[in-house]
């Protein structure tokens, strides 16, 4: 079929049960892909799982923690071991973090939490899979970063730095990767406008903020969108088409970049 992009891949999403981690694994069942979902709640990965199952679509389940170094590298070999090899993956695990609070109230755990918990689980999952991945068949890593990576505002230091890291992190791992024949192309989302809806953990993120301005979260994510130059804020479903589009041959050319689903973020 012609809108089987991802026909005969073994795909992996670590937070398969979140709301961005879901859509994407739900664009790959779609494209056709073998899907693994693996993360911490077996409820939200079950409930991914029985949609993509009820759509047609090919999914297992794991729960894994993934800032267990072993307990993932023993994932990904069975993974490779059942399947034959990983050809896509995506890290969609979330970590609580603060925004909104400046340098004088901010602890300096407060200020590592996102840097050292995004770096972690980005640096495990994908030495993980990259063992399982490369060669002929290739292979494709895919992570998320947020504007913060380049924005010049207050009240998002720890935020700001993990993002930024992230992306560095994808673009020197493409450098190490790409004679292996392993991509490694980073999605720079904005809020997602219908994230909190979906359960994500963001609705939290952005409460203070929101309530400090007397508003509330949707309130509060309508304002951002201003700040964009389409003046929207991107879907979860846009998030997972531009997944399932950048992990198939179609993307083929796209390594150690970062594609921009900010809706056209000012940055300072």
């Amino acid at each position: 079929m012609s809108g089987m992009l991802l026909q005969n891949k073994n795909a992996v999403v670590y937070g398969g049960g979140g709301a961005i981690g879901g859509a994407v694994a739900r664009a790959f069942a779609r494209k056709g892909a073998t899907v693994f979902l693996a993360g911490r709640t077996h409820a939200r990965l079950d409930a991914v799982a029985s949609e993509i199952a009820a759509d047609g679509g090919a999914v297992e389940t794991a729960l894994v923690d993934v800032f267990d170094e072993a307990a993932v590298e023993d994932h990904a070999a069975a993974i490779a071991a059942k399947a034959g090899r990983i050809d896509i993956a995506l890290n969609a695990v979330s970590v609580m973090h603060d925004q909104g609070t400046l340098l004088p109230e901010i602890s300096l755990d407060e200020f590592l939490r996102p840097i050292d918990g995004f770096l972690r689980t980005l640096f495990i999952t994908s030495k993980a899979v990259s063992r399982h991945m490369g060669g002929e068949r290739g292979g494709v890593i895919l992570t998320l970063s947020e504007p913060g990576a380049k924005l010049t505002i207050p009240g998002i230091l720890g935020h700001g730095v993990s993002a930024a890291a992230k992306e560095a992190f994808s673009r020197l791992l493409a450098a190490e990767l790409a004679p292996r024949n392993i991509r490694v192309v980073g999605i720079r989302p904005h809020a997602v406008v219908d994230a909190p809806s979906a359960g994500s953990y963001t609705a939290d993120v952005f409460a203070p903020a929101a309530a400090s301005g007397g508003q509330s979260v949707q309130e509060f994510l309508d304002g951002l969108a201003q700040g964009t130059l389409l003046k929207r804020l991107p879907t979860i479903d846009q998030i997972g088409e531009t997944a399932a589009f950048l992990a198939s041959d179609h993307a083929a050319a796209m390594t150690g970049t970062i594609v921009d689903l900010s809706a056209g973020t000012v940055t300072h």
